[in-house]
């Protein structure tokens, strides 16, 4: 090999060698601690300081709030969409760099303040209920379960699972003025008919997400007036870990009726051990906490676009249920 080809494959590999180790190092410079840390925002929980969801989203937060962190205010509205809707203007006037918002007061309430939040410059990100015409014209995305499909999904296990049939009575609840927030429930209902149910459509009481006791008269009422029910479905965790109270008061036995709904807690995971609760579908709370923060520090940090992820995991069951008990007694399932 001639001298002046030697030295050519030398400068070669001298050359591959250095910018192998700028990119090394390149790589290494990239990798930051806490690389949110100057970013603001505030988040919404959703429901009171201390009930079982809105813990559960709040430690997904505070979980992601420690690794990345944000500086993370976070707002508690007790599960009122008027509530939340004040609480929203209050924090765009504010003005963090980003807000993850709970999607229950709908479109229509969401949308004015979406825009006046764009005009800002806020990143928006939105949880647990889906705003799809806010986020089609101002951005942002969805961190939660598919509400629709997800409860048509459980309506359609519950007929599979116990064998339910045409003429069989059943009982939805939801708060049926809320639009938006009320399309999981409707899934389950339209499930139901389509498959020939007997379907009780069935107010929430206000208030039932933050004290699931007020519910016992209502549903009492509704179990008397349908003595032959088969099922109830709950809107939410907090009423589906109250089922025993309930068909207690209603003077029936754990099993005799099915008791199913939506979320896991420790109340919940009781109830499948004592036989009052047979079915509920999992949305992962905890991921609807963290998620959302994430987003925002992407999108604010690094310029990244705004993740949809839906959290819908399955069904948990009187089978399975031991597998997410420790987990749902921690606050994190």
């Amino acid at each position: 090999m001639s001298g002046s080809l030697v030295k050519s494959v030398a400068t070669v590999v001298l050359a591959t060698v250095a910018l192998s180790s700028i990119a090394s190092v390149a790589k290494a410079e990239a990798l930051r601690d806490k690389w949110c840390s100057n970013v603001t925002i505030r988040f919404f929980a959703g429901g009171a300081e201390g009930d079982a969801f809105a813990s559960i989203v709040y430690n997904g937060a505070k979980q992601a709030e420690k690794d990345l962190g944000a500086k993370v205010d976070y707002i508690f509205s007790g599960w009122s969409s008027e509530k939340m809707t004040q609480q929203l203007r209050e924090a765009i006037g504010a003005k963090p760099a980003g807000i993850a918002m709970m999607g229950h007061p709908g479109n229509a309430a969401i949308m004015p303040l979406a825009e006046e939040a764009s005009k800002a410059g806020i990143k928006m990100m939105y949880q647990n209920v889906p705003v799809d015409e806010v986020t089609a014209k101002f951005g942002g995305a969805y961190v939660g379960a598919q509400q629709g499909p997800q409860g048509r999904a459980l309506g359609e296990e519950a007929i599979r699972r116990f064998g339910l049939k045409s003429g069989d009575v059943a009982i939805v609840m939801s708060d049926w003025s809320q639009i938006e927030r009320a399309e999981r429930e409707l899934g389950t209902l339209k499930a139901f008919e389509d498959a020939g149910l007997k379907v009780v459509k069935l107010q929430s009481p206000e208030g039932l997400g933050t004290d699931p006791n007020v519910g016992i008269p209502v549903i009492t009422a509704a179990v008397a007036a349908n003595p032959d029910v088969k099922l109830i479905a709950y809107p939410g965790g907090q009423p589906l870990g109250n089922a025993a109270t309930y068909m207690q008061a209603a003077g029936k036995k754990a099993g005799e009726v099915i008791n199913i709904g939506f979320d896991t807690s420790p109340q919940i995971i009781d109830a499948f051990k004592n036989g009052w609760v047979q079915l509920t579908s999992d949305q992962q709370p905890f991921l609807q906490g963290y998620m959302p923060i994430l987003s925002l520090c992407q999108q604010v940090v690094y310029g990244l676009g705004a993740v949809n992820v839906d959290t819908g995991a399955g069904f948990v069951t009187p089978d399975n249920y031991e597998a997410v008990a420790a987990l749902a007694i921690e606050g994190l399932r």
